[in-house]
């Protein structure tokens, strides 16, 4: 049966991969992004441009947009990724991922929680490198924080919407060759994307709230 899947930052990468493969599984699906690029804009998604989750506007835009639509699935896709390491830290760029990766999902997920189907899922794409048992090389402050700090987040709301049905995965891509790390990956966006949707498929209120390799591999804490 066709479902509905709203995906942030849908305009490239992994979020333009999500929106090929849920359109060709029949879905409806928004896209929101802050500009749509052309592959967006040729996709047939429903795009919702203009939205910066990083900001209040940008959250109510898309809410404002989605008002009336019972959404099945919602992936928390959008993230930034900075460098900060020691001697040369900036707290300027940590507390723009601690935005963008971290409360900007968790403001997503509270402002629609009212448009989620009964048996809704929550996906939330975060990273292996916001795992503290899984961190020998340090660095990378501000996106190691802001990603630990979401996988917290996602742990609250698999507890919290579990009364309503909706079960949430927190889910690590892989290593992906996007244009966020320079587009040097062992996998292309499409194959992530193809990873994450059936850890997503398997996701269920028995499972929810526990932290996946798109291979399959539970992830660390």
């Amino acid at each position: 049966m066709s479902k509905t899947v709203v995906i942030t930052g849908a305009n490239r990468g992994i979020g333009l991969s999500f929106v090929k493969r849920y359109l060709a599984r029949g879905d409806t699906v928004y896209a929101a992004c802050r500009q749509a690029s052309d592959a967006l804009a040729d996709s047939g998604a429903n795009i919702i441009d203009g939205v910066d989750v990083s900001s209040e506007e940008g959250i109510a835009r898309l809410t404002k947009a989605l008002e009336g639509v019972t959404i099945d699935l919602l992936i928390n896709n959008a993230g930034i990724l900075r460098n900060e390491s020691l001697g040369s830290l900036s707290t300027e760029t940590i507390r723009a991922q601690f935005e963008t990766n971290a409360l900007a999902p968790l403001l997503v997920t509270d402002a629609l929680r009212g448009n989620l189907a009964g048996d809704a899922k929550v996906a939330l794409i975060t990273s292996r490198m916001g795992s503290i048992t899984d961190n020998t090389s340090g660095g990378r402050y501000g996106y190691r924080m802001s990603k630990a700090a979401l996988n917290a987040a996602g742990k609250s709301l698999s507890e919290d919407l579990k009364s309503q049905g909706v079960a949430v995965a927190i889910l690590h891509p892989g290593l992906v060759g996007t244009e966020m790390i320079g587009g040097h990956g062992d996998i292309t966006p499409d194959e992530a994307a193809q990873r994450l949707v059936k850890r997503i498929d398997e996701l269920t209120l028995e499972n929810t709230g526990t932290f996946w390799h798109s291979n399959g591999q539970e992830l660390p804490w």
